[in-house]
Order: structure tokens, then C-alpha cells, then sequence
């Protein structure tokens, strides 16, 4: 009788345990801040929450979006942003800001046209030079760009840390 209890007990606690590790993955922690053109480029969502990226939907996935309307971006805009953080309540941080114009598939080019004007070099990624996004860097500058040149759905900027 005592075996059988006993057995009992092992047989109602693997189930519990498998189901306990059936959780959201660990997430490692945010990275520190980063700062660029005002806006947040790496960091904890509450660097982004401070920054005005505060409306927050999680995506699935073990994501977090954070978005906020009328950005500008060396005086080019006003353009939508979003923040997509790790761990579905954004515990694991972000890593890169993601810019686009909802009804101006060009908008976003602008900012490559500033960034060039600045002295920030490009490259493009694809066949022959002729690719589908344009990478902007600086030497000694913290982060780089990359902007969309096709667009299939939402022409895009992206700033990434270096």
C-alpha cells in the first residue's frame, strides 16, 4: 500500500514538472542604454516607456511591441516608430528602433539623403550593388542605419547599434 502511495506521488509530479518547464524560455537581461538622435536605441522597456514608446501590444512569439506616432529624425518626418522588445512583457530589452511613413513609401529615403549629407558612408546588400537595403555607417558613430530600398510591405528605417 505504502509503495503504491508512494508511486502515486512520483506519477502526479513528473506532469507538474514537464508543465513547469513549458514556460516562457529565460530571457537574459536588457542592455544598457543607448541614446541616438533622441531616440532610444537600445535599452529596458523602461527606457523605452521614458522615451514615449508607450503603447505597448505583445506580438506572440515572446515579444513585446512599443510604438509611438510623429517621430522626426534629423528633421525629416514625422514618421511611425516602434521598439520590438524580447520576452513577451519586454524584460529581455530591444535592441534597434524601426521608423517608417504609413502613406509615403519615400519618406524614409529622406534620411539617407541627411545621413549622406553628414558624411556617413553607404553600402547596399544584394546582386551587383543594386540591393534591397541601403547601410549607412560612421566611423566612431555608436550606431548604424539601414534603410529598406524595396518595399513589399512598409518601406523602412532601422538604427541598430554598432
Amino acid at each position: 500500500m505504502r509503495a503504491s502511495l508512494m508511486l502515486n506521488a512520483v506519477l502526479l509530479a513528473v506532469p507538474a514538472l514537464v508543465l513547469a518547464g513549458c514556460g516562457e524560455s529565460p530571457v537574459a537581461p536588457p542592455p544598457a542604454p543607448l541614446l541616438y538622435a533622441g531616440l532610444p536605441v537600445r535599452g529596458s522597456l523602461a527606457d523605452a516607456k521614458r522615451a514615449g514608446f508607450d503603447h505597448c501590444l505583445e506580438m506572440g512569439g515572446g515579444q513585446l511591441r512599443c510604438r509611438r506616432s510623429g517621430v522626426m529624425l534629423l528633421g525629416e518626418g514625422p514618421y511611425e516608430a516602434a521598439i520590438d522588445l524580447i520576452g513577451g512583457d519586454g524584460r529581455g530589452g530591444f535592441s534597434q528602433v524601426t521608423l517608417w511613413h504609413d502613406r509615403d513609401q519615400s519618406a524614409v529615403l529622406k534620411v539617407g539623403d541627411r545621413l549622406k549629407q553628414r558624411g556617413w558612408t553607404f553600402t547596399y546588400t544584394g546582386e551587383g550593388g543594386r540591393g534591397d537595403q541601403m547601410v549607412l555607417v560612421r566611423r566612431g558613430a555608436p550606431v548604424h542605419f539601414s534603410i529598406d530600398l524595396s518595399y513589399w510591405g512598409k518601406r523602412r528605417v532601422r538604427i541598430l547599434p554598432e
